[in-house]
């Protein structure tokens, strides 16, 4: 990125009214006009539908020949269309290929033509035909819906009529006076205008999906018992998540209205953030960075979640870049909780989806709308995880143009049982993911969030509100550096060079598997997430900032059983984070700072690559016996390093244990206490300055942490002892460092 600013992105984007609904969606009724000559052009010659021709035969005829061949040379008579039967394996082979993308490019349609000894052609048609087949059906399915809640409020409508033609004095039981209306009455129609104004409501959101006006049927649907379920809002037809938190006091289907209401004003303001530049972006001092004109901001967009609370700060932030990832598979990683967790290690600590709203159009992810819930983590005991509940909505915008974007739900649902108070706001934020024709993404990514900078620790203020710490510039590298892991895995070449002992190609991905979760497991045990139930301890003997937790670990098998104790702190250092990085992953420095060398020399013994970077390694470490009496100890460590930071963790391991997993084993079962160091650059922050104060010296933000396993047995009760010992095993680490790198202060 320029330091003008994110270039606009040519992108064919289209204004809300026009595209956030635009695709074939729900039909209340048969279909007239335009929509009828569309289902009588979908006719065959023989007057069967193509959608009834495709279900008789199972998908497994196609046309042979293509578009243009219905008549022959010299004969201006119709060519009889000949039917091509598949084979039940190819019939699995596209089904199995149509799950995993709906819309194949010519390259693959080629390739699985050639496998399953099939024209490109017939492999189109075959396409075609079974996308058609789907939405028919998801159509057939959601009028059946509406026909069933159609006949359940008729029904309900008419027992409320009876009900009023006959009432009751509720003083004597007997018939009220004329003229007088009861209660029962008077709410009753207090109530059904209620609804009649709801259903006019839905009927402009309905008209959006699809496409067309929507007439409110005053005479065959009755406003009483109205929800959206049958306008495909919370209907699951993917097999999604369907146990939403109700609302104290809020109806579910006047929630789901809200819901859908402020998914598309968060896309609107969403798209224009990514659009536009100055005066809404300028430019920051540093260089490199964009910054948010929030007087700009206010006068131009809505506050679609209310008011900044009173001690909030404001972060915002956009960056661009180039993701080695096709467009659709990132988007569908990003509607996967479990999926986007994977992706973003570093960062999510714990992500779940809460409710499926709607599950998308036409098979793809157009449309999708859900809430979730994230705990968003920067590796410092210094900075509280950020604890979000959002709703997550994503829209098409063109052919191979992708919008996901995110807002928070806390004005919403903010009367929810339970709900703790809010520290973290998240506005309109996400990305917009366009296809290039090498394979590779755009990627253009907004953050902007609204939080409570009360808990964070003075020494990462600076760093947070500048973007660095949970900014689009921090999403857009971890995204980068965990594609090209993936892509270098997926790699069937073992590269040479470092790779010195033999692995196995399924041994290196159990192998980096491993290390991964050691990585996610040592940001957990910093930052303190829910994922595992920490316990802090206060103790008088403590160091300065240095945070101490327990937690008892049972039936872990990724874990050794019993009490485990976690130590971190963090410091700013006046060292370049490149020169901390190369010092603390170069094995032939350990002795100086690592009590597990027992002061001799260590050597790698396998190297596994996970891109071009060579900081971005998975290594297993061999310690060197200084004397007969000490044990062969072998380690493992991951290094990580990116634009926004660097990892290097370790852990020990079991000779046994690696052994299997490097002959591709399955790695869930090896026992893991990690430990190791994590690096941010820093230059807002430290304690460098010149004389009168108004410089300050680029350096790092080091945060060193350990965990350790006190006994085997997690009933036993804790002694003060093994907190003295984490607490001299972090200052002792940390004076040793600063000692090698020559910053003693």
């Amino acid at each position: 990125m320029q330091s003008g600013g994110i270039p606009q992105p040519r992108l064919p984007v289209p204004t809300i009214a026009e595209s956030m609904f635009s695709s074939p969606g729900l039909s209340l009724a048969p279909p007239t006009g335009r929509m009828a000559q569309i289902g009588r052009d979908l006719e065959t010659s023989d007057g069967k539908s193509r959608d009834e021709e495709y279900d008789s035969k199972s998908g497994s005829d196609n046309l042979d020949g293509g578009l243009g061949d219905d008549k022959e040379v010299g004969n201006p008579k119709k060519k009889k269309s000949r039917y091509h039967r598949h084979t039940p394996l190819q019939i699995q082979e596209l089904e199995n290929l149509f799950k995993e993308c709906a819309h194949p490019d010519e390259k693959q349609r080629e390739e699985l033509g050639k496998e399953l000894s099939l024209d490109n052609r017939q492999v189109k048609f075959w396409f075609q035909n079974r996308r058609t087949q789907m939405k028919n059906q998801l159509e057939r399915h959601e009028n059946a819906v509406l026909r069933q809640e159609n006949d359940k409020l008729r029904d309900e409508n008419m027992m409320i009529r009876e009900s009023v033609k006959s009432p009751i004095c509720r003083n004597c039981g007997g018939t009220p006076l004329p003229g007088e209306l009861s209660l029962e009455e008077q709410h009753l129609r207090l109530e059904n205008a209620h609804l009649k104004a709801e259903l006019d409501r839905l009927c402009v959101f309905t008209g959006k999906f699809m496409g067309q006006p929507v007439s409110i049927m005053a005479n065959s649907v009755p406003p009483p018992m109205l929800n959206l379920t049958g306008f495909g809002i919370g209907t699951d037809f993917g097999g999604g998540v369907q146990s939403g938190l109700p609302v104290m006091g809020m109806d579910r289907s006047v929630e789901k209205s809200l819901l859908l209401d402020l998914a598309l004003a968060a896309m609107d303001e969403f798209l224009k953030m990514v659009q536009c530049n100055a005066p809404l972006w300028v430019p920051s001092m540093e260089g490199g960075r964009e910054l948010l004109n929030y007087e700009e901001y206010l006068r131009v967009f809505p506050r679609c979640i209310g008011a900044k609370p009173a001690g909030f700060v404001t972060e915002a932030t956009r960056e661009e870049g180039m993701v080695i990832i096709n467009g659709l598979a990132l988007v569908e990683t990003l509607m996967d909780s479990n999926r986007w967790a994977e992706m973003f290690p570093c960062i999510i600590a714990r992500a779940t989806t809460t409710q499926v709203i709607f599950n998308g159009m036409g098979g793809t992810k157009n449309g999708a709308l859900q809430l979730m819930h994230a705990e968003l983590q920067v590796p410092s005991p210094m900075v509280p995880v950020r604890d979000v509940n959002f709703l997550r909505f994503c829209k098409q915008l063109a052919e191979g143009v992708w919008a996901v974007v995110d807002v928070s739900t806390d004005g919403i649902r903010e009367n929810q049982t339970g709900l703790a108070y809010v520290k973290c706001r998240r506005l309109p934020s996400g990305c917009v993911v366009q296809d290039m024709p090498n394979g590779c993404s755009k990627v253009t990514w907004v953050e902007h969030v609204e939080y409570d900078e009360g808990a964070i620790h003075q020494l990462y203020r600076s760093l947070i509100n500048s973007g660095m710490g949970f900014g689009a510039h921090r999403w857009i590298a971890t995204l980068q550096r965990q594609c090209e892991c993936l892509a270098t895995l997926m790699s069937s070449s073992i590269p040479t060079g470092r790779n010195i002992a033999a692995i196995t190609l399924s041994g290196r991905r159990s192998m980096v598997k491993l290390a991964q979760r050691m990585t996610k497991n040592f940001c957990v045990g910093v930052c303190a997430s829910t994922v595992h139930q920490w316990n802090k301890l206060c103790a008088g003997n403590l160091a300065k900032d240095v945070r101490v937790m327990t937690r008892r670990s049972v039936d872990n098998p990724g874990e050794p059983a019993g009490l485990v104790l976690s130590g971190a702190t963090s410091l700013w250092l006046p060292i370049p984070p490149h020169r901390v990085f190369d010092f603390l992953r170069d094995e032939r420095f350990r002795r100086e700072w690592d009590i597990l060398s027992n002061g001799g020399p260590m050597q790698e013994v396998a190297h596994i690559a996970k891109g071009q970077d060579p900081g971005n390694t998975v290594s297993l470490l061999r310690a060197c016996a200084m004397n007969p009496n000490q044990t062969t100890l072998l380690i493992l460590q991951e290094t990580c390093i990116d634009a926004a930071g660097s990892f290097v963790v370790y852990a020990p391991v079991d000779i046994p244990a690696m052994n299997a997993v490097m002959n591709g084993g399955d790695s869930s079962y090896v026992a893991l206490l990690p430990s190791g160091f994590a690096i941010v650059p820093d230059r807002f922050c430290g304690g460098a300055h010149t004389s009168n104060g108004s410089y300050r010296v680029d350096g790092s933000l080091l945060t060193v942490a350990f965990q350790i396993l006190i006994n085997s047995l997690p009933a036993e009760n804790m002694t003060m002892e093994p907190v003295e010992t984490i607490n001299n095993l972090i200052s002792g680490t940390i004076q040793k460092i600063k000692a090698a790198l020559h910053c003693e202060n």
